[in-house]
C-alpha cells in the first residue's frame, strides 16, 4: 500500500552519516514524523549522552512516529555491541487517520534506511519495554 508520502533527502544523509559515525551525526536516535501528509522528516534526534528511555520519552502517547536508535548492550558472552533498530511507533490510542498513513508509509522510510535489520513495530508502552521487548530482539541478531 502506498501513501504517496515521500522521504526527506535528509533523512537518508543524516541516516548514512550516523550509520558511519560521521560528524555531526554521532547521536544515540532519530524521532521521525510525517508532515502535510506529504513526506516523512526528522522531528529531533538525541545525542550520544541520551538513553533509551530518553528516546520513548518523545514518543507522542497518542500519535504516531518513526524512531531509529542505536542501542548498545553486552551479548550473552559479555562482549559490548550495538545496533541500530527502526521502531514503528503507532499507539493503540491514536486516530485512525494517521495510524492507517503511518503502517502504510513504513515502508518508504525503511528502503530509505538501508542496513537497518532490526524493525519492531510497537502500540502500546509494553512493546517498548527495554528488557521485555527490545534486548531479546536485539541479542537474536549478535
Amino acid at each position: 500500500m502506498s501513501t504517496g508520502v515521500a522521504v526527506s533527502d535528509e533523512v537518508s544523509t543524516s541516516f548514512n552519516k550516523f550509520k558511519l559515525g560521521q560528524e555531526p551525526y554521532k547521536l544515540r536516535y532519530f524521532i521521525y514524523e510525517i508532515k502535510n501528509k506529504k513526506e516523512i522528516v526528522i522531528s529531533s534526534q538525541g545525542d550520544r549522552s541520551k538513553t533509551y528511555e530518553d528516546f520513548v520519552e518523545e514518543l507522542p502517547e497518542n500519535d504516531c512516529r518513526y524512531g531509529l536508535i542505536d542501542i548498545e548492550f553486552e551479548t550473552d558472552d559479555g562482549r559490548p555491541t550495538s545496533k541500530i533498530v527502526f521502531i514503528s511507533w503507532n499507539p493503540d490510542t491514536a486516530s485512525i487517520r494517521p495510524k492507517m498513513l503511518y503502517s502504510g508509509s513504513k515502508e518508504a522510510l525503511k528502503s530509505a534506511l538501508v542496513g537497518v535489520g532490526i524493525h519492531i513495530n510497537a502500540t502500546d508502552h509494553s512493546e517498548l519495554d527495554f528488557e521485555e521487548a527490545i534486548l531479546p530482539v536485539c541479542k537474536k541478531f549478535t
